[in-house]
């Protein structure tokens, strides 16, 4: 195991251990003022967004990706050949939340935080930063095609900066710098430890509909690589309270190892991928 990445996964979690000192602010005494629903989902497109699962909440996310829009007919435009990912995500206080998913297809289970490390407040801080780990446990990997593999080789980690400004009431934006790291790739001219830098943004295009946009801009992949930058465009339809995420992408997975370092899709040659993500709270 790499200790030094491991090291760096866990960085951010020491700030468990600490107070939450935005929970502890009166903001009405003192006339702060955050900006809220920077973002309506959990997730801009692929990139996680800044928004939490409140306290002792509970939301259950079902997410499909359906098979590539260039078999046509055939697969009925995808139809035949999705993915699944199921996601559970419970808001341990306003500032912090755990999740845990496990993804159909690669057979991936992932152990996912999320945590507020800034607000943005009207007329004062600029940005809402968030952190996000992950801890991806990849059950896919067979051991009759990579008959030495062992425990460890099927482990991977996520670390993310979230950081987000609403710049009016219709448009919000986000970069993401990520670094992830996979003890198992394809090729060996490729970095167990990889480096991405997100980019994604809201606009509001009425009281229900809102256009989402995100792109995955891969820092070292290896040259001889396969795999393309994944770039998702969607739309969100808020209902009743929850949001409906409907869109087009060149990644069919759904955890942020997979979507950044194995996305296989190409716009160009229309080799893209419809879904949606719904959610339930209880």
């Amino acid at each position: 195991m790499n200790y030094r990445i491991l090291f760096f996964f866990l960085i951010p979690l020491l700030s468990f251990s600490q107070d939450d000192l935005l929970s502890e602010i009166d903001s009405d005494s003192i006339g702060i003022q955050y900006e809220s629903a920077t973002f309506k989902g959990l997730k801009i497109v692929n990139f996680e967004s800044t928004k939490l699962v409140a306290h002792k909440e509970l939301t259950f996310i079902v997410s499909h990706r359906f098979g590539t829009l260039k078999d046509g007919i055939n697969t009925f435009f995808g139809l035949d050949n999705a993915v699944t990912r199921l996601n559970f995500v419970y808001g341990i206080t306003d500032g912090i939340n755990i999740g845990i998913s496990r993804s159909s297809g690669v057979k991936v289970y992932d152990i996912t935080f999320k945590y507020i490390i800034a607000k943005q407040v009207k007329n004062g801080f600029p940005f809402t930063i968030v952190g996000f780990n992950a801890l991806i446990f990849d059950t896919g990997l067979s051991d009759d095609i990579y008959p030495l593999l062992e425990f460890k080789d099927r482990m991977g980690y996520t670390s993310q900066i979230l950081i987000a400004r609403k710049i009016n009431t219709n448009l919000s934006l986000q970069l993401s710098p990520t670094v992830f790291h996979d003890n198992f790739v394809v090729t060996d001219e490729q970095n167990n430890t990889q480096y991405a830098l997100g980019i994604g943004g809201r606009y509001k295009l009425n009281k229900r509909w809102s256009l989402n946009l995100d792109y995955g801009l891969h820092l070292n992949r290896a040259d001889t690589s396969p795999f393309k930058n994944p770039l998702s465009i969607g739309f969100d339809l808020e209902t009743g309270g929850h949001v409906f995420q409907m869109h087009l992408t060149n990644a069919q997975q759904m955890y942020t190892n997979g979507f950044l370092g194995q996305g296989a899709g190409d716009w160009g040659d229309g080799n893209i991928f419809f879904g949606f993500n719904l959610s339930r709270r209880f």
